[in-house]
């Protein structure tokens, strides 16, 4: 029998398909797939970093992990991802039983790594950038009608509060022929929807050339590739929406009326405090541009509540943006310091807890005022949704999404992950869509599972 291995992953996205790239190499090295934590042979913590808890998540998975390393000492345990990046010979030191420590830039070294700590003993290994870029490593992916596909690795900006610069390094953009290539061998494979990664997505292209708006250009090539239905794209930053990624999103019939635009705060003195490059007026004219070009757009947001020195103008301002805005739905954070960032040097003006849970509670009344209203404007409306299987919670109940990314729960026999269907909607909730099942309009196409390799 060969060996198992098992992968937790936190955080983002972009945790999630590097993930994916450490399955697809201890897959080509002849290792298996588990889910059962007792069973593995390898375990793969892959980390973030963003919030504190993080921290509180990987320390608590490797104290449950050292018993069953007790018992088995065979068992390998590897920490993966930003919080590996930031905390490097840290983990090794609270975590003992740890054998192997890679950070973000050593994605591809992760089956030679474990190798080496099977036959060394504990391995630790942090490279500051990327050898190689990492989509030209062999990918498990687990959802086969979609994926996600990394255009740009690393951020330039320096946001006050964000680790990430520090344990993704530079922005570094793939060859937009790379891109286009790894598209259209999912296309072949069956896959119908791709999202395009990157930690500051729309900036893309602006280390290769300075000639043009290469992201807009790449939304166009990636739209017209032959079977990819749904293009989705994320993280973007305010500041890089530029009018011709709108034109792209408003022309290319493929590219999905969806925008994440984070906000952040609505208070100009704490947007320029956070080192955002934006106002709020220019982020709400961006949002108007936006929505005037892309008719039916649903947008979404990240906002943080209790940045430091947010007074009650400060926050007043941010309800009164968010209320605005009138989002379909919002990601909203406590502040939360990590060591390395600006922010976290400005303890004397930390905001107190319970404000902070008082400022949370009030905001999170206006984000679901405006997507719960949102969402019955929606009711009566046929949406197409690629159903994505079994609600969790009914497993007589199918769940799709739509194109504006919405869930939606209909009653139905059961059918394929990755079918296209159309659903008439008939309730709404602040995160959620209900519907009746109207017509299968198209079938899955993909292979069971799709292995790909830039290479």
């Amino acid at each position: 029998m060969g060996r198992t291995f098992l992968i937790r992953t936190f955080g983002c996205q972009m945790n999630e398909h590097d993930s994916e790239r450490i399955a697809g190499l201890l897959e080509s090295e002849g290792m298996e797939a588990t889910t059962d934590l007792e069973e593995a042979d390898v375990v793969v913590l892959n980390t973030c970093c963003i919030r504190e808890n993080a921290d509180n998540k990987l320390y608590g998975n490797l104290g449950h992990l050292k018993s069953l390393k007790d018992r088995r000492p065979d068992m390998q345990i590897a920490v993966a991802g930003c919080l590996a990046q930031k905390d490097r010979e840290l983990i090794q030191a609270r975590a003992p039983h740890t054998d192997v420590v890679f950070g973000t830039h050593n994605v591809a070294s992760a089956a030679t790594l474990l190798e080496r700590a099977r036959l060394e003993g504990p391995v630790m290994e942090i490279l500051e950038e990327s050898e190689a870029f990492p989509s030209a490593l062999p990918a498990r992916r687990d959802v086969p009608w979609a994926a996600w596909v990394t255009i740009q690795i690393g951020c330039d900006n320096a946001c006050a509060f964000c680790i990430v610069p520090s344990v993704r390094g530079r922005e570094i953009s793939r060859p937009p022929a790379e891109v286009v290539a790894e598209v259209e061998r999912l296309a072949a494979a069956g896959t119908v929807e791709v999202t395009l990664l990157g930690q500051n997505v729309n900036s893309y292209g602006r280390d290769i050339t300075r000639r043009g708006p290469l992201f807009s250009q790449l939304l166009r090539s990636v739209g017209a590739v032959d079977g990819i239905r749904r293009v989705r794209w994320t993280s973007p930053h305010p500041k890089d929406l530029r009018p011709e990624t709108i034109d792209a999103m408003a022309e290319v019939a493929s590219v999905c009326e969806h925008l994440h635009l984070p906000l952040q705060s609505g208070s100009d003195r704490v947007l320029a405090a956070m080192h955002r490059g934006y106002t709020s007026e220019r982020y709400l004219a961006k949002l108007a541009a936006a929505r005037a070009a892309v008719p039916d757009l649903a947008v979404t947001t990240d906002i943080i509540v209790g940045f430091p020195g947010e007074t009650d103008d400060d926050f007043a301002a941010t309800l009164e943006v968010v209320a605005e805005a009138a989002y379909d739905s919002a990601y909203t954070f406590v502040f939360s310091p990590r060591s390395g960032t600006e922010a976290a040097t400005m303890a004397d003006r930390f905001v107190p807890p319970d404000v902070v849970a008082e400022r949370f509670a009030r905001l999170k009344v206006v984000v679901e005022r405006s997507a719960l209203a949102r969402h019955q404007g929606r009711i009566g409306r046929v949406e197409e949704v690629v159903v994505e299987g079994p609600s969790r919670k009914d497993p007589e109940v199918l769940t799709g999404r739509t194109r504006q990314n919405k869930l939606v729960h209909f009653a139905a026999e059961p059918m394929g992950a990755g079918t296209f269907a159309t659903v008439r909607v008939t309730g709404a909730a602040p995160h959620h869509l209900t519907g009746d099942l109207v017509e299968i309009t198209a079938r899955p196409r993909h292979r069971t599972r799709i292995a790909v390799s830039a290479v």
